[in-house]
């Protein structure tokens, strides 16, 4: 016969009255159990009873955390409700792993107030065991199904920055670090990037020796022991995203010498090959970006010479050399050069950066031949650049506040930045030995405190479909009666600033050792 309303009180009844004998009445907590199959009323007194005594009938707590989890299953999501928010209760013990990996597989559910009903659950049981909460997490995370994998990984991302100091202790940090690194074995691109916000975050790895720890598991996940497939985006884009992740855990202690000398040896010389991720994103240039934030913290390098040689071969590219004269002393009519502003601010800046580690450099690893080239080339692009900078300079003076906001503006005060840092480093290869000694800050990074403020960078709609901004600059004229110098055209990248293609497109493709499309795993009630 199914249990009523009357039955449930009666049996609370009786257990409430037992105080120290509750253990003595078996049969009215087996009613309170077996209300779960009965209506609506009686599930959500049950809900709400099972776990006030739980805790005095440890013979029959399997049977408990059932009938509990069957309320939390419940076509009613008002019930389901009920019992999830009574879950942490049953959280004792060698319970609380099973609790975890309960609440853990019950994040899948589509119903918002249900879904952070969860949240907050898995919340309050973290104060009671992190690390046994920790082990349910992972246990769903390395087993459960990729719905369920893939809010816990984001669980983890976002709610264990929120933990207080005495929850995150160093013993449960250190077993986070250990799970996260058995999950990074097997784990598609965005898995990666929230799992490396996971453990960048733990305080027991902002440490030098902690983040060399953090940079070694992107190393793993980057296969910088292979060549780089040009022709596959997929390959391409890991490489980008490890990059960037590690990035911010370079410094003067922590160096990006891998990164560097994987970049200048398999992916400069293939630069005009790389397939990009994502159609809108100047593949080349974004490449650059990055060598150039990595050089400034390269340590010691094997093969300094041929990678600075690689750098150098690959900054000619980009310098154009002066057009040819007619015989009348006026350019000919062939179509100005462009100059690409962007892309030689990235390539400069990062050959200033280790030419610091070999002075000697442009004096005796290059020909005369190649180094007369080079300084053509320079010349050229220096001159084209004063041209600019005066023409800039001009056109924002006196400019403050909302009228530096417009569209045009803004791409303008980019374009000033890029050309002064070209003209400060170009300064530096004029010296006679070169100098290396000069400091400036990659354009698309925060201003320093010292520089005047400018706006962020333009986005791709600020600059136009084209991506880019190509001006002809007029006839300028020059000292008596020199010739008139046309200086070319020049172009400065939309994409300048922070990179911002992040996960659009993800890790795809087969799963190998590290990224790649997840295989399907077991789904369904595996409590």
């Amino acid at each position: 016969m199914a249990v009523t309303i009357e039955d449930l009180y009666r049996s609370y009844g009786v257990l409430a009255d037992a105080k120290d004998d509750l253990s003595q009445h078996k049969d009215a907590y087996q009613v309170i159990l077996d209300g779960v199959k009965g209506g609506p009323k009686e599930k959500r007194l049950a809900a709400q009873f099972i776990p006030k005594f739980f805790i005095s009938f440890p013979e029959m707590s399997n049977a408990a955390i059932n009938a509990q989890l069957d309320l939390c299953e419940d076509e009613d999501v008002s019930i389901r409700r009920q019992a999830i928010k009574e879950l942490p209760r049953f959280a004792s013990g060698e319970n609380i792993v099973k609790v975890s990996d309960i609440l853990t597989q019950l994040l899948q559910t589509d119903d918002t107030a249900e879904f952070n009903q969860v949240n907050a659950a898995l919340i309050s049981i973290f104060k009671i065991d992190a690390k046994g909460t920790l082990r349910g997490l992972f246990s769903q995370v390395l087993q459960g199904d990729d719905v369920v994998r893939e809010r816990a990984i984001k669980f983890l991302s976002i709610k264990l920055k929120t933990l207080p100091e005495d929850v995150m202790t160093k013993e449960v940090e250190d077993f986070i670090f250990a799970e996260t690194k058995k999950v990074l074995e097997d784990v598609t691109g965005e898995e990666f990037v929230l799992l490396m916000r996971v453990v960048s975050g733990l305080r027991v790895l902002q440490t030098v020796n902690g983040r060399q720890q953090l940079v070694e598991l992107v190393v793993d996940q980057a296969y910088l022991e292979q060549a780089l497939d040009t022709a596959d985006p997929d390959t391409v884009d890991r490489l980008l995203q490890c990059t960037r992740q590690a990035l911010p855990l370079f410094s003067k202690n922590v160096h990006s010498t891998r990164f560097i000398s994987y970049f200048c040896e398999h992916v400069l010389p293939n630069l005009s090959t790389l397939t990009s991720p994502v159609a809108e994103l100047d593949i080349q240039l974004e490449v650059l970006k990055l060598l150039a934030e990595m050089s400034a913290f390269c340590g010691d390098m094997d093969k300094l010479e041929a990678n600075l040689n690689m750098l150098f071969s690959k900054l000619l590219e980009f310098m154009p050399l002066p057009p040819e004269e007619v015989e009348n002393g006026e350019n000919s009519a062939n179509e100005e050069p462009k100059l690409q502003f962007s892309y030689v601010e990235c390539l400069l800046f990062s050959f200033h950066q280790l030419g610091k580690k070999l002075p000697d450099f442009l004096l005796d690893k290059v020909d005369a031949e190649r180094l007369k080239d080079f300084k053509i080339r320079l010349q050229y692009f220096a001159r084209g650049l004063q041209v600019y900078i005066r023409q800039l300079r001009v056109a924002l003076q006196g400019k403050t506040g909302d009228a530096l906001k417009t569209d045009e503006n803004k791409i303008k005060v980019v374009a000033l930045k890029i050309t002064n840092n070209i003209n400060v480093l170009i300064k530096d290869l004029f010296h006679n030995p070169p100098s290396f000694k000069s400091t400036v800050t990659l354009s698309w990074k925060p201003v320093q405190k010292t520089e005047a403020a400018a706006p962020k960078r333009p986005s791709t709609e600020d600059m136009g479909s084209g991506g880019s901004v190509n001006k002809q600059i007029p006839a300028q004229s020059r000292r008596g009666a020199r010739q008139i110098y046309n200086p070319p055209s020049g172009k400065y990248s939309a994409t300048i600033g922070n990179f911002n293609y992040e996960q659009r497109g993800g890790f795809r493709g087969g799963r190998g050792r590290g990224f790649g499309g997840r295989g399907n795993r077991s789904r369904g009630r595996i409590y």
